[in-house]
Protein backbone atom coordinates (compact mmCIF):
# COMPACT_ATOMS: atom_id res chain seq x y z
CA UNK A 1 0.00 0.00 0.00
CA UNK A 2 1.42 3.11 -1.27
CA UNK A 3 0.48 6.17 1.20
CA UNK A 4 0.75 9.80 -0.13
CA UNK A 5 3.51 11.72 2.59
CA UNK A 6 3.94 15.13 1.22
CA UNK A 7 8.45 15.98 0.61
CA UNK A 8 10.13 18.36 2.61
CA UNK A 9 12.98 19.96 1.42
CA UNK A 10 14.89 23.67 1.87
CA UNK A 11 17.05 23.04 -1.23
CA UNK A 12 16.29 22.26 -4.82
CA UNK A 13 17.41 18.40 -5.79
CA UNK A 14 20.87 18.03 -6.03
CA UNK A 15 20.19 16.28 -9.86
CA UNK A 16 22.98 18.06 -12.15
CA UNK A 17 20.83 19.33 -14.31
CA UNK A 18 19.43 21.42 -11.81
CA UNK A 19 21.50 24.84 -11.53
CA UNK A 20 20.98 27.76 -9.23
CA UNK A 21 19.56 30.45 -11.78
CA UNK A 22 16.36 28.30 -12.32
CA UNK A 23 15.78 27.82 -8.43
CA UNK A 24 12.52 29.57 -7.41
CA UNK A 25 12.94 32.62 -5.49
CA UNK A 26 11.48 32.89 -2.38
CA UNK A 27 9.22 35.98 -3.09
CA UNK A 28 8.15 34.41 -6.24
CA UNK A 29 4.48 32.92 -6.75
CA UNK A 30 4.24 29.40 -5.44
CA UNK A 31 4.10 26.96 -7.64
CA UNK A 32 1.06 24.82 -8.13
CA UNK A 33 2.63 21.76 -6.20
CA UNK A 34 4.81 24.22 -3.98
CA UNK A 35 3.54 21.56 -1.09
CA UNK A 36 6.36 19.81 -2.08
CA UNK A 37 8.93 22.43 -2.75
CA UNK A 38 8.21 24.52 0.60
CA UNK A 39 11.72 26.21 0.02
CA UNK A 40 9.70 28.18 -3.23
CA UNK A 41 6.45 29.10 -1.18
CA UNK A 42 5.75 32.66 -1.11
CA UNK A 43 6.05 33.71 2.77
CA UNK A 44 2.88 33.26 4.44
CA UNK A 45 2.64 36.79 5.99
CA UNK A 46 6.12 37.16 7.08
CA UNK A 47 9.72 36.47 6.31
CA UNK A 48 10.79 33.04 6.04
CA UNK A 49 14.18 33.20 5.43
CA UNK A 50 14.97 30.93 8.77
CA UNK A 51 14.24 27.91 6.46
CA UNK A 52 17.34 28.47 5.22
CA UNK A 53 18.91 27.88 8.68
CA UNK A 54 16.63 24.83 9.67
CA UNK A 55 18.84 22.06 10.49
CA UNK A 56 16.00 19.51 8.81
CA UNK A 57 17.48 20.86 5.73
CA UNK A 58 20.40 18.51 6.17
CA UNK A 59 18.59 15.45 7.41
CA UNK A 60 16.42 12.96 5.46
CA UNK A 61 12.74 14.42 5.09
CA UNK A 62 11.36 11.04 5.67
CA UNK A 63 12.09 11.08 9.59
CA UNK A 64 9.72 14.40 9.93
CA UNK A 65 6.89 12.66 7.97
CA UNK A 66 6.35 9.33 9.76
CA UNK A 67 3.51 6.70 8.58
CA UNK A 68 0.80 6.86 10.95
CA UNK A 69 2.21 5.69 14.31
CA UNK A 70 5.80 5.78 13.53
CA UNK A 71 8.49 7.40 15.48
CA UNK A 72 9.09 11.04 15.56
CA UNK A 73 11.59 10.44 18.06
CA UNK A 74 14.64 11.23 15.32
CA UNK A 75 12.95 14.07 14.12
CA UNK A 76 12.21 15.72 17.50
CA UNK A 77 15.63 15.05 18.14
CA UNK A 78 17.31 17.05 15.46
CA UNK A 79 14.83 19.98 16.57
CA UNK A 80 16.09 20.17 19.48
CA UNK A 81 19.08 21.23 18.54
CA UNK A 82 18.17 23.64 15.71
CA UNK A 83 18.32 27.52 16.37
CA UNK A 84 14.94 28.28 14.30
CA UNK A 85 12.69 25.81 15.98
CA UNK A 86 10.38 28.84 17.32
CA UNK A 87 10.18 29.91 13.65
CA UNK A 88 9.14 26.96 12.85
CA UNK A 89 6.68 25.95 14.98
CA UNK A 90 4.95 29.63 14.34
CA UNK A 91 5.09 29.09 10.88
CA UNK A 92 3.20 25.83 12.03
CA UNK A 93 1.06 26.96 13.68
CA UNK A 94 0.12 30.06 11.24
CA UNK A 95 -0.21 27.97 8.60
CA UNK A 96 -2.16 25.23 10.36
CA UNK A 97 0.35 22.41 9.21
CA UNK A 98 -1.51 18.85 9.57
CA UNK A 99 1.53 16.80 8.91
CA UNK A 100 4.93 16.24 10.05
CA UNK A 101 7.20 17.68 12.81
CA UNK A 102 7.41 20.89 12.93
CA UNK A 103 9.51 23.01 15.67
CA UNK A 104 9.70 19.68 17.43
CA UNK A 105 6.31 19.15 17.68
CA UNK A 106 3.93 16.26 16.18
CA UNK A 107 0.34 17.48 14.66
CA UNK A 108 -1.66 16.10 17.66
CA UNK A 109 0.88 18.95 19.76
CA UNK A 110 0.24 21.68 17.91
CA UNK A 111 -3.55 21.20 18.18
CA UNK A 112 -3.17 20.86 21.89
CA UNK A 113 -1.02 24.44 21.63
CA UNK A 114 -3.12 25.85 19.90
CA UNK A 115 -5.92 25.18 22.27
CA UNK A 116 -4.33 26.08 24.95
CA UNK A 117 -3.07 30.09 23.53
CA UNK A 118 -6.52 30.10 22.41
CA UNK A 119 -7.71 29.32 26.04
CA UNK A 120 -5.50 31.81 27.21
CA UNK A 121 -6.47 34.82 25.31
CA UNK A 122 -10.33 34.03 26.04
CA UNK A 123 -9.97 33.81 29.71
Amino acid sequence: MSSFRPFLSLVPDSSPAADESAWPQPWSEPAADSWSQPWAAAPAGGDESWRLSALCGETDPEAFFPEKGGSTRDAKRVCTGCEVRAECLEFALTNDERFGIWGGLSERERRRLRLQRRDAITA
